[in-house]
């Protein structure tokens, strides 16, 4: 046993050195610039940026739940870490780190971690948008050459004189880093004929970006302000303060803190987990590391601490395997610190302020915005975002969730109401059509609804509600009542499952939907109950199912039928109940133009049928068709019935002649007819291959006769074969050559 672990562990360092080691380093050059930026951003010490880094890669990466994802400061947070820094001090701010990592922990045993993913994903996206114009607005500013105001509007008033006062070696250092971020991003993906293109592209573009305009400062002196430290990396560990008052600021930020970093890691984990095929995350366990890796970062002096989309996505790209890419991260980013911390000094804060503008402009994702469009929520969007930009972060998510609550309950309770003559002109008769919720909150579109049918007239009213409250209820039995008191006569149809009846009975409750169709044979169980238990009208009962359940249902697609048809197809199929044309196509009203008999026949030419030919002729000349289908089936009777007949041939029973218009199929099936090869090839009895070889037939006799051949040689008409396997319920097209059991014919 001992052998076989230890050869165990060897294959585990393997994999690691292979895999995990390589992504860890991709992932530490793109943290090591953003995590210097996030920290200038907020307001805090350099290195807290450094230290929050080094926790969330270790910590969060060795406890929490997702193995691939990589923590550490996020630019969701900046803003409110800069107002808390503001407002309480730095060091109290890391005390409301470490309450926020608690809270989290505690949400984490409490497992009810996935409760955070309750928040609207358009609220979120906005939030990240309105997040991502605060940063840009901030360190536009900073690029220039003058420092960020406390808010976003004193930012935007402020700009206009700041563009007065530009300092040009800022500004040529911050447009060094944008510029090159975007060639990364936009220029190098397009050269992807160019290997070594693809070869740059593997280099992180803020580390080169960071690189490249610190080397041009320090390469021809530029006067740009650089990032000043107070001592090294242990010097910047410090412990948290209590504050000297304020503690209802202070539990506030500690909430906001927590459900923020909370949000955001989860999904950020959640869009981990759809980029690979491994493990998948444990949100408890992810919510316990996260909290873990707050509470340490903020005793040791450091930023909060999430999961970030952007280093995660960046570690599942490298290769990454294991958890051990995240936490080798952060032990990249501890070497640095400690060994590299003048390097540190000399980067611009301007190279770190047009890292962060991209950052912030990235954010906002136009994909976002024509989803949040395209589903309807657009203004939870516009709302949440200016929110978020125009007053504070908490307030705006709140101001957009409840929004998005407002519309999703307006959504949930709206019916849908239709009101509409039909019938004669001047038979008075009118339909009023309710679909949906009823409740108190639909009284006024329910009363505009009622009031549009003019009285003394004969009203059929369909219900199909899956909630009806008292107050609904009572409004309808109110009008039914006055209308007809004036004469007027109403018929209420109930297809729903929240009745009328029930409404002043009990409270009322949302009843799970019912699904309505098209066609009744679900419920072909009560119907066979029906015949059994001697019902002397079962398709009345079946009738009277038809008018609860389906009507009002099909009678959308007759509108355009009333008064004629235009059917693509003739369907000429068996006449076996088994056989439902309109399901085994997927047509509706108006598309088959339907003709069945015993055994899906044509009649020679020879012998013609005046039914047969009268359809074919209407079918052609009049409908004018473009399509002519032949449709057999397995277990057909009248197949049965040819193969069984004695050798004298048919009796002179009626079905019997009918049957003799079959003999040729039988014949072509006793002389290897290739349709029957095929057949025999593919498992079916005897009875399904001369259904098979039958089908064949008719199409060629079809093909042949005198009222469709013209329109099939001008190409008007296409002759086609299908084939009903009912034990599968499959659809096989039938050629002259056989069965293609691949596909089914298009009809």
């Amino acid at each position: 046993m001992p052998r076989t672990s230890t050869f165990t562990d060897l294959d585990r360092f393997k994999a690691i050195a292979r895999y995990d080691l390589p992504a860890s380093l991709v992932v530490f050059l793109v943290a090591l610039p953003l995590s210097l930026g996030i920290a200038i951003a907020s307001g805090a010490p350099v290195m807290a940026g450094l230290i929050a880094a080094v926790v969330g890669g270790i910590v969060a990466g060795a406890i929490g739940g997702s193995p691939l994802q990589v923590s550490g400061p996020a630019a969701g947070l900046t803003v409110v870490v800069a107002e808390l820094v503001n407002s309480v001090g730095w060091k109290v701010t890391c005390l409301i780190t470490v309450g926020a990592g608690l809270l989290q922990i505690l949400f984490g045993l409490s497992r009810i971690a996935q409760s955070a993913l309750a928040i609207a994903p358009v609220v979120v996206h906005a939030m990240l948008a309105g997040i991502g114009v605060t940063i840009a607005l901030q360190q536009v500013h900073v690029l220039l050459g003058g420092t960020s105001a406390s808010s976003a509007i004193e930012n935007i008033k402020e700009l206009p004189d700041q563009l007065t006062r530009i300092h040009g070696p800022d500004v040529l250092v911050g447009g060094i880093v944008i510029g090159i971020l975007l060639v990364w991003q936009f220029v190098l993906p397009r050269l992807t004929s160019h290997r070594w293109a693809t070869r740059v592209r593997t280099i992180p573009g803020p580390l080169v970006a960071i690189v490249a305009a610190t080397a041009v400062t320090m390469l021809f002196s530029l006067n740009a302000e650089r990032i000043s430290l107070t001592g090294n990396f242990f010097d910047a560990i410090a412990l948290p303060e209590l504050p000297s008052g304020n503690w209802g600021a202070v539990a506030m930020g500690i909430l906001t803190i927590a459900l923020i970093a909370s949000v955001e890691s989860l999904l950020s984990a959640v869009a981990v987990d759809k980029m690979h095929t491994g493990p998948r995350t444990n949100f408890d366990r992810e919510m316990i590391g996260q909290g873990a890796a707050n509470t340490v970062s903020g005793m040791l002096g450091g930023l909060p601490v999430t999961g970030v989309i952007v280093r995660s996505s960046t570690n599942v790209a490298a290769g990454a395997r294991t958890r051990a890419s995240s936490i080798l991260h952060g032990v990249w980013v501890l070497l640095f610190a400690v060994v590299l911390t003048a390097a540190v000094e000399q980067i611009p804060k301007a190279a770190l302020a047009g890292l962060l503008v991209v950052i912030g402009i990235q954010l906002v994702k136009l994909a976002h915005m024509r989803l949040a469009r395209t589903t309807g929520d657009l203004a939870v969007y516009v709302v949440t975002l200016v929110a978020v930009v125009f007053l504070n972060l908490l307030e705006g998510v709140a101001i957009g969730l409840t929004l998005a609550i407002a519309i999703v309950v307006w959504r949930v309770v709206r019916a849908e109401m239709r009101v509409e003559p039909f019938g004669t002109e001047g038979s008075r008769q009118w339909r009023v059509a309710i679909h949906g919720s009823l409740s108190f909150l639909s009284l006024p579109r329910l009363n505009k609804t009622l009031t549009a049918v003019p009285a003394g007239a004969h009203v059929t009213m369909s219900l199909d509600t899956d909630f009806l409250d008292h107050a609904a209820s009572e409004m309808i039995e109110s009008w039914k009542w006055a209308h007809e008191a004036s004469g007027g006569s109403v018929h209420i149809e109930e297809t729903g499952r929240a009745r009328l009846e029930h409404a002043p009975a009990a409270p009322p409750k949302r009843h799970t939907q019912r699904s309505s169709s098209l066609t009744p044979w679900r419920a072909k169980s009560w119907q066979a109950d029906s015949w059994q238990q001697g019902d002397p009208q079962p398709l009345s009962t079946a009738v009277d199912h038809y008018h609860q359940n389906i009507a009002d249902d099909l009678r959308p697609h007759l509108e355009s039928l009333t008064t004629s048809q235009n059917p693509h197809s003739l369907f000429l199929t068996c006449a076996d109940s088994r056989i439902v044309p309109n399901v085994i196509t997927a047509s509706g009203p108006g598309d088959l133009f339907t003709v069945r008999n015993v055994g899906n026949l044509v009649p020679d030419a020879t012998h013609p049928d005046t039914s047969v030919d009268a359809s074919l002729q209407f079918a052609v000349e009049e409908l004018r068709v473009s399509s002519v289908v032949v449709c057999g089936h397995s277990s057909c009777g009248a197949m049965n019935a040819l193969l069984q007949a004695p050798d004298g041939g048919l009796d002179d029973s009626a079905l019997s002649g009918w049957l003799a218009h079959g003999e040729p199929s039988l014949h072509a099936y006793h002389s290897g007819h290739p349709a029957r090869r095929s057949a025999s090839a593919a498992g079916y009895g005897d009875a399904d291959q001369l259904a098979i070889v039958n089908v064949a037939l008719q199409v060629e006799k079809l093909q042949q006769h005198p009222l469709v051949a013209p329109a099939v040689a001008d190409g008007r008409i296409r002759v086609s074969g299908m084939f009903f396997d009912i034990a599968s319920a499959r659809v096989i097209e039938v050629t002259a050559a056989g069965i293609e059991t691949g596909a089914a014919t298009q009809v």
